[in-house]
């Protein structure tokens, strides 16, 4: 439990807000009745937590002299990500909210500090917003804000009443907006922002992305919205476009900018600033939104989104006629990719450590030039990432399937049997069977000491992973395979494959058939070289 925010606690708050939005990314699409019921919420949340989170993770590569970034550095690095990535109405907000909280964290990490940081980051998202309402994430925000400030106790006292004001703020939204009453929902952003605020209080507790304490994102029953996504009406009256750009403008432009946005439409957002600035507005000429920017200075990245036609490529996607089908394996290994492509599927070369955000993902995707794409992950971690890039393809008409391959093993099995020739549902289902059928194990070296499912390793400890929880703890790589070859054998099997990852030794596929076929002689088991620098083995048994 931290009794000061430090950098590596924001770092950790990143990544538990990251999982938790991709955990509840749908629900929150769902709740999205207001300000436009697009049902994109929950997506624009997570893809705004997600730029920030990586310019968090590039703040701590980018330090070289060991100590980590500063907190400062962190925090003001978090806020500008999360203002280059926003996303929607709501992530606009978010990123103010960030921007005010780095505002304060920059000047320390104590309690007091803390509470401050809570309420500037209200206080910013209302004078972000031009004609802020109650009900909504600025509500939920302002209640979390004022519970700490009340308080007088430690970090996490703090940070667990904001939490818990929050989630009480977000019942009570329907009550302060007629939508969401009549919808039978809470608001979308609020439920998102309490997701946030409860990953912040379990980094505060000292929790970690791998920690045993599921992420606390429950807020009591939700019930859905009768109608769906995109294709609710949006009401008469409504504008017709959607526009977002980022600005570089000087701090005097924005009250005319802010003025003649005004003027144009209405949900209108302008967060940022020290000459960087994002706007979202929605209006009926988009041309003269994008002019008010150009007369303020220079606005770049930007999007315009007409509501109607997207419902419309919402509708059409399920009856759009295939034109052609790709299998997308995201591996991060040479031999990997190379086996893949000899299957005949595309392949996403990753770093194993910087695994792809949402936008590689999608325009790995989209490089496909397909029609239906079956995703293979081959990573648990990749779930949230791929499914918010999977929601961007699947708005340009594409039929995506994401199969949660949980190692690279499933993914080969599911591409032996992958056959274009089928309909794409009866493909899936194949494929999806065959990676199920198949359990996997792997072989990891211990980088210091921890408790484990297996007991307590030591740093050069070879770890026996078996469906991702380490089973086996040994002194090296070939006893400790044969170990976990036989548990795995034990509970049956027709054809084991072994992986050999980049700095395993050449002698250790020989070691491993050899012991194969004294336990199991009517197996078969084959072996490749996967070239995977995170893992010495992969073993697949199917």
């Amino acid at each position: 439990m931290l009794d000061t925010l430090d950098a590596p606690a924001v770092r950790t708050w990143c990544r538990l807000a990251l999982s938790a939005l991709g955990q509840a990314r749908e629900e929150i699409d769902a709740l999205n009745v207001y300000p436009v019921p697009d049902g994109d919420t929950g997506t624009n949340l997570y893809l705004t937590v997600e730029s920030a989170a990586v310019a968090v993770e590039e703040c701590f590569a980018d330090d070289t002299d060991g100590a980590g970034p500063a907190l400062a550095a962190t925090v003001t690095a978090m806020a500008r990500g999360a203002l280059i990535g926003a996303r929607g109405n709501s992530g606009v907000i978010l990123a103010q909210l960030l921007r005010g909280m780095a505002e304060e964290l920059s000047r320390g990490g104590e309690p007091e500090h803390f509470r401050r940081a809570l309420r500037r980051a209200a206080e910013s998202a209302y004078q972000a917003v031009a004609e802020p309402v109650e009900g909504t994430l600025l509500t939920v925000a302002a209640a979390a804000a004022a519970a700490a400030a009340a308080g007088t106790g430690g970090l996490a006292e703090a940070a667990d009443t904001a939490y818990q004001a929050a989630r009480r703020a977000l019942q009570q939204t329907p009550e302060q907006l007629a939508v969401l009453a009549e919808a039978g929902v809470v608001d979308a952003g609020g439920r998102g922002l309490v997701a946030i605020l409860g990953a912040l209080s379990d980094a505060v507790a000292g929790q970690t992305p791998m920690g045993p304490v599921a992420l606390r994102q429950e807020i009591g029953p939700i019930t859905p919205p009768t109608c769906e996504g995109p294709e609710r009406p949006y009401g008469p009256g409504h504008p017709a476009f959607e526009v977002i750009y980022l600005l570089d403008a000087p701090d005097a432009a924005l009250p005319r900018l802010r003025e003649r946005l005004g003027s144009l439409g209405d949900s209108l957002v302008v967060g940022g600033g020290d000459g960087l600035w994002n706007v979202h507005v929605h209006v009926d000429d988009a041309g003269a939104a994008v002019e008010a920017g150009v007369e303020a200075g220079r606005p770049y990245q930007i999007r315009i989104t007409h509501f109607a036609e997207a419902a419309a490529r919402a509708g059409e996607r399920a009856t759009a006629a295939p034109q052609g089908r790709a299998v997308l394996s995201v591996v991060s290994g040479t031999g990997l990719a190379e086996l893949c492509e000899q299957a005949g599927a595309d392949v996403l070369l990753a770093d194993p450590d910087h695994p792809p955000a949402s936008a590689e993902l999608a325009e790995a995707l989209r490089r496909c030039a397909a029609r239906e794409v079956v995703l293979l992950l081959n990573d648990p971690e990749l779930r949230a990432a791929a499914g918010a890039a999977a929601d961007q393809l699947r708005e340009e008409g594409v039929r995506i399937a994401v199969l949660p391959t949980r190692s690279p093993v499933q993914g080969l099995a599911a591409l032996a049997v992958h056959e274009n020739s089928r309909r794409f549902d009866e493909d899936v289902v194949a494929m999806t069977s065959a990676a199920g059928a198949t359990r996997y194990a792997e072989l990891a070296v211990a980088e210091g000491e921890s408790w484990t499912m297996a007991g307590v390793c030591q740093a050069g400890d070879v770890l026996g992973l078996i469906d991702g929880d380490v089973a086996v703890i040994g002194p090296d790589l070939a006893g400790t395979g044969a170990v976990v070859l036989s548990r795995m054998l034990a509970a049956g099997g027709e054809l084991v494959t072994l992986v050999l990852g980049a700095a395993a030794p050449t002698a250790l596929a020989d070691q491993l058939v050899a012991h194969a076929r004294r336990q199991r002689p009517e197996v078969d088991t084959v072996v490749f070289a996967g070239g995977q620098e995170a893992a010495p083995l992969l073993i697949g048994v199917e």
